[in-house]
């Protein structure tokens, strides 16, 4: 079964992480490219929080339910943040604050809450592994999308030398 899942990963990564090189030959449309990735981090979180095949049927239901959520909030904060103050009132600003932070308290709720629902269908300890995998996920996507072909340099770049 381990062997499984690392075959399925490492194939879900390397159909999914080259995007740049598919896009170049006019590949793949935006839809498919996010589906792949989501395949790619479906294979990686079910490999580096070890869920067993029973334990899987039961999670992803319920973590696809908390990501759609979290992904709402995370949509409704972000149209809240304006690009600039300079026309708004400082009543305006004021509300505009109080309304994130009302927001990012939902995200901490909801956080708890799909902790406590979580534990009943996985370990505490794979709770916990959920969330580092998941950071390792995105560095890792963030890692090779930045070094594709044709990227600016980043700013930091050369600055450890």
């Amino acid at each position: 079964m381990k062997y499984f899942l690392r075959s399925l990963l490492l194939f879900c990564l390397l159909a999914a992480l080259p995007l740049a090189e598919a896009r170049a030959q006019g590949g793949l449309r935006r839809q498919e490219r996010l589906s792949q990735l989501e395949n790619a981090r479906i294979a990686y979180l079910t490999e580096k929080i070890a869920l067993t095949p029973d334990q899987a049927q039961k999670f992803w239901p319920l973590y696809n339910e908390f990501t759609a959520k979290r992904r709402d909030l995370s949509r409704r904060l972000r149209q809240l943040r304006p690009v600039t103050t300079d026309g708004l009132s400082d009543q305006q600003v004021k509300e505009s604050l109080n309304q994130s932070f009302v927001l990012r308290q939902q995200e901490i709720m909801l956080e708890k809450d799909y902790f406590e629902r979580f534990q009943r269908v996985i370990s505490v300890r794979q709770v916990g592994q959920l969330a580092l995998a998941e950071r390792q996920f995105t560095r890792e996507v963030l890692k090779r999308v930045a070094n594709r072909p044709g990227m600016p340099a980043s700013p930091t770049d050369g600055l450890d030398d």
